[in-house]
């Protein structure tokens, strides 16, 4: 069997792709995968570091502050359509899959006009993007991680299967699923991230919280982004030199990032899909701060879908300080109950089978 999948621009197109390839090779012997992505992307890094082959077109976004910028990615749209058909026609594939993002679109495109070849794409955001939505109804199946993106597609043509998520967290999921989760336990840990560059506005509300905190019995893992980590970091230390009672542990990226997230009680962080399949199937009850510039600001149509289930808190990024931050966090610590609810009802839109979910659609549809 041959597949092509294709994805990129952010991690949240790709790592998705990467993992349902990982899932295809262990349920399919001698299964020959290609990557098609874009020349600049991401991906150029992150598939072959995957072992995957890959072949990229020349696609770039639509830029929608800058007209110029937009005709000009339209532009490339044709060409781009005709550079993946070439590759669809040499590689002749079985299967193309689609994870968003604006190469996928003339990839997936182009294998609707391949025959004998099935296409899907996988949505991981509530509101599907825009490549997305223009594929939908070209496709033979639309894989969806939230129900609630079900409406914007045609009821035969969809399943909704969840996002693949890190192994390691999968075991920490079913050993939770049926534990009461210890609250109260001291002291009470909360973890803090913007993404691997970091998050300016969380930056700075942090620093801010770190006064009204110095004095607590609290521990706190702030993922500060490789941006401003040293800057950040001395600014810590010239203020806090001499020790805090707080456990402050900082760092500009984690790659333990697993284990921190099954040890804390808390997350304060942005509300990206792939983030979000974490904080389900962890139970983990979170703080989110969507992204105020995402893409038909998905980001906070993601919140607000977890947010529906009581299973988290947001705080808009406009309105996003200290203090802010700082009682929102203390409404949920003095409130074991509520933050037992929240747990309860994240572990309840966990999909732990999401990629063997996904596997299984594309192999039966």
């Amino acid at each position: 069997m041959k597949v092509i999948l294709t994805g990129g621009g952010t991690g949240g197109h790709i790592y998705p792709a990467l993992a349902i390839a990982e899932g295809l090779k262990e349920r399919i012997d001698g299964v020959d995968i290609l990557y098609v992505g874009a020349k600049k992307g991401m991906e150029n890094t992150l598939v072959p570091k995957a072992g995957l082959n890959l072949e990229t077109i020349d696609v770039s976004g639509i830029n929608r502050a800058s007209v110029l910028r937009t005709a000009l990615a339209l532009s490339k749209f044709p060409f781009s359509i005709k550079q993946a058909w070439d590759i669809i026609k040499k590689f002749k594939p079985d299967i193309v899959l689609g994870t968003g993002g604006y190469v996928s679109f003339p990839v997936v495109f182009a294998a609707g006009y391949w025959a004998g070849c099935k296409t899907f794409i996988h949505e991981t955001n509530a509101k599907m993007g825009l490549a997305n939505r223009k594929l939908s109804s070209r496709v033979d199946c639309n894989l969806l991680t939230f129900e609630e993106t079900a409406p914007m597609v045609s009821p035969y043509k969809f399943r909704v299967t969840g996002s693949p998520v890190r192994k390691e967290l999968l075991d920490i999921h079913y050993t939770r699923k049926n534990k009461a989760f210890a609250f109260k336990a001291q002291p009470f840990s909360i973890i803090v991230f913007g993404g691997s560059r970091g998050a300016d506005s969380i930056n700075r509300a942090m620093m801010e919280l770190l006064d009204r905190y110095e004095n607590e019995d609290l521990q706190i893992t702030w993922v500060t982004g490789t941006v401003n980590y040293e800057r950040i970091k001395q600014a810590v230390e010239r203020k806090w030199g001499r020790g805090m009672r707080l456990n402050l542990k900082l760092y500009p990226y984690l790659y333990e990032m697993s284990a921190v997230l099954a040890a804390s009680k808390l997350a304060v962080c942005r509300a990206g899909a792939s983030t979000l399949s974490e904080l389900t199937l962890l139970g983990l009850p979170a703080i989110l701060i969507p992204f105020p510039y995402a893409t038909d600001n998905h980001q906070e149509k993601n919140a607000r879908a977890l947010k529906e289930k009581n299973g988290v808190e947001i705080i808009i990024d406009e309105f996003l300080d200290g203090n802010t931050l700082y009682n929102m966090i203390e409404s949920l610590r003095c409130d074991d109950q509520k933050m037992q609810v929240m747990h309860e009802n994240l572990l309840k839109e966990a999909k732990p089978d999401a990629l063997n979910d996904i596997i299984t659609a594309i192999l039966n549809d």
